[in-house]
């Protein structure tokens, strides 16, 4: 009876990465800064242009740094995987022993770690050397435009929340509805990271609420002060 294979969600660490920070970013920074304006007594237009505004630098910024950040990433695999192809081809007997010497740090008797490196070597040489010598692999190698374009579509979704609530509450309570309704975002986006990564929940959901609620406090302390100056 055959058996279905196993899904490991490891190869979700690079779209999700980027989307959960992307959200978390995209709901603190805006809500911080509608906050901010919000408790300087800014107008309930000057907090939608704030928030609107925030929304689209944000998400232009998190889509370059991600994209640059992760390039840089792809440059190193790329120069590594290079130096690796010339190591094989000058001294290929050496790279066998040197794959075959990982196997046996790995727990693999001698003998045997040797006949995987030879078979291995034979079959995809630069492919064994980028998985298990230098970490390199399908899964979690860089992708540029997928972090950025998930950073950017993530941050612009997470950043319309709080302006949302900022189109629905009344002026009078404009801060404190701000505030929950962030909070209870960060919360659920914390959870639903989480799970998508199949770790546990609550605590994630807790971080990602309490981190969140200290940026929007300390921008809205700020804010009341520089309103009260001016």
């Amino acid at each position: 009876m055959s058996q279905s294979p196993e899904t490991h969600r490891i190869a979700r660490i690079g779209w999700l990465r980027a989307a959960v920070l992307g959200a978390n970013d995209g709901i603190i920074s805006t809500a911080s800064l509608i906050v901010g304006v919000a408790s300087a007594d800014g107008s309930s237009s000057e907090v939608l242009i704030t928030g609107v505004a925030g929304l689209v630098a944000g998400a232009m910024s998190m889509a370059a740094g991600e994209f640059v950040s992760v390039s840089s990433q792809a440059d190193t695999e790329e120069a590594e995987l290079a130096r690796e192809t010339l190591e094989l081809a000058a001294n290929p007997v050496s790279e066998t022993q040197e794959l075959m010497d990982i196997y046996v740090a790995r727990g693999v008797t001698p003998d045997l770690a040797y006949q995987v490196a030879e078979q291995l070597m034979f079959k995809d040489a630069l492919g064994a050397h980028a998985r298990d010598e230098l970490g390199i692999s399908e899964v979690t190698g860089a992708n540029p435009v997928q972090a950025a374009f998930a950073s950017a579509i993530t941050f612009a979704t997470g950043a319309f929340l709080p302006i949302l609530a900022v189109l629905v509450a009344p002026r009078a309570v404009l801060v404190p509805s701000v505030f929950g309704a962030s909070l209870a975002c960060l919360a659920l986006l914390g959870a639903l990271g989480a799970k998508a990564g199949g770790a546990g929940m609550l605590k994630p959901a807790i971080r990602v609420a309490f981190w969140g609620a200290l940026a929007m406090a300390i921008t809205a302390g700020a804010g009341a002060l520089i309103g009260n100056a001016v």
